[in-house]
């Protein structure tokens, strides 16, 4: 299908055969660091704390 001359060029579908280096990296590959579910655990928990806290107190 063609493009519009406003779109840009459709991005073509990652090699399989290219190193693993080379492949581009999707945003679920940053999600998997455990460094960063950590963090992100961590701060869910304080918000979840915090709205229990708000929700129970007197």
């Amino acid at each position: 299908m063609p493009h519009e001359p406003g779109e840009s060029a459709p991005t073509p579908p990652p090699d399989p055969s290219a190193p693993p280096g080379r492949r581009p990296r999707g945003c679920l590959f940053a999600l998997s660091q455990p460094p960063l579910m950590l963090f992100l655990a961590v701060v869910g928990t304080l918000l979840l704390a915090t709205a229990v806290h708000d929700l129970y107190r007197w």
